[in-house]
C-alpha cells in the first residue's frame, strides 16, 4: 500500500510522518496553500459589535491560527463574554490554548450537523453569530442558524491559493509510486483533486481506495464515482492513522 495525503499545510506533513513511521509509505501532495483573507482587519471591529452571550463559530484550525495571529498584533483580546465553537475537538482544544477561552464542539461527529444538534443551538432568535473561515466552503450551517432566528455575519479569515505543478507529470510520479490509497479531508480537496488528475487518468484515480471524513464527504465521492471508501468520523490526524490501519 501507498498512501497520498492531500491535506494541506504542516497537518499532511505530519500525517505523512506518521504513516511512514508506521511502515506504511506516504507522499503528499497539498494543492493550496492558506494566506491571510481580504476581511481579516475587521475582526477586531466586527468581535467589537457582538453582544454578550453572542456566538463565535471557528470553522477550522486555518481559522484559529489566523484570527489568533491577527488579535495578538493589533493588541486585542478574545472577549470572555462572548460562546465559542468549533466543529472538532482538536480545533476546540487548540482555539482554546491559545486564546484561554471555553470552547463549545459536538462530541457524537465532527459536522454542521452535530454542531446546530447542540442545545445552545436550539433558540437562536436575535442572537448574533459570526463565523471565521476561509473563503468558498460549505453553507449549510450558516443557512440553518439563519432559519432559526440567527443573524449571521461571515468574516474571511484566510483563502485557499492553488499550488501550481505539471499535472501529467505528479499524476505519473504517483502512479509509478504505487499510490493506490487517497486520503481526503474535504470536498474542497476532493473536487480540485478530481480536477488536477488529468481526464485519462480518472480511471486509476477513482480505483484507489478513498479515506475521507464524515458521511458527507464519502457520499460526495460515491457520487462521484469512487467505490472504496472508508470513513473517519473524526478528522485529527491520530484518528485518520487508526482508520487506516484498521
Amino acid at each position: 500500500m501507498a498512501v497520498l495525503v492531500t491535506r494541506p499545510d504542516e497537518r499532511g506533513k505530519q500525517l505523512v510522518d506518521l504513516l511512514n513511521q508506521s511502515g506504511i509509505v506516504a507522499l503528499h501532495l497539498p494543492l493550496f496553500t492558506f494566506e491571510s483573507g481580504y476581511d481579516l482587519e475587521n475582526l477586531p471591529k466586527k468581535l467589537n459589535q457582538l453582544n454578550r452571550g453572542d456566538y463565535v463559530f471557528l470553522v477550522s484550525k486555518s481559522a484559529v491560527d489566523f484570527s489568533v495571529k491577527t488579535l495578538k498584533e493589533t493588541g486585542f483580546y478574545w472577549r470572555e463574554d462572548l460562546q465559542y465553537f468549533t466543529v472538532g475537538q482538536r480545533t476546540a482544544q487548540y482555539f482554546s490554548c491559545q486564546s484561554g477561552q471555553v470552547v463549545r464542539y459536538p462530541i457524537s461527529q465532527e459536522n454542521s450537523e452535530a454542531l446546530l444538534a447542540l442545545p445552545q443551538m436550539q433558540q437562536l432568535n436575535g442572537k448574533q453569530v459570526l463565523i471565521l473561515r476561509g473563503n468558498g466552503g460549505r453553507e449549510y450551517f450558516a443557512e440553518q442558524a439563519k432559519q432559526r432566528g440567527a443573524n449571521i455575519d461571515i468574516l474571511e479569515c484566510y483563502r485557499r491559493e492553488p499550488i501550481l505543478y505539471n499535472k501529467e507529470e505528479q499524476t505519473g510520479f504517483f502512479k509509478r509510486a504505487g499510490v493506490d490509497t487517497l486520503i481526503v479531508t474535504s470536498l474542497e480537496i476532493l473536487q480540485t483533486l478530481i480536477e488536477f488528475v488529468p481526464e485519462n487518468e480518472q480511471h486509476w484515480l477513482k480505483h484507489c481506495h478513498l479515506v475521507t471524513v464524515g458521511s458527507r464527504l464519502a457520499n460526495a465521492a460515491k457520487q462521484l464515482g469512487w467505490q472504496n471508501i472508508t470513513q473517519s468520523h473524526y478528522a485529527d490526524n491520530q484518528n485518520l492513522l487508526k482508520t487506516l490501519l484498521s
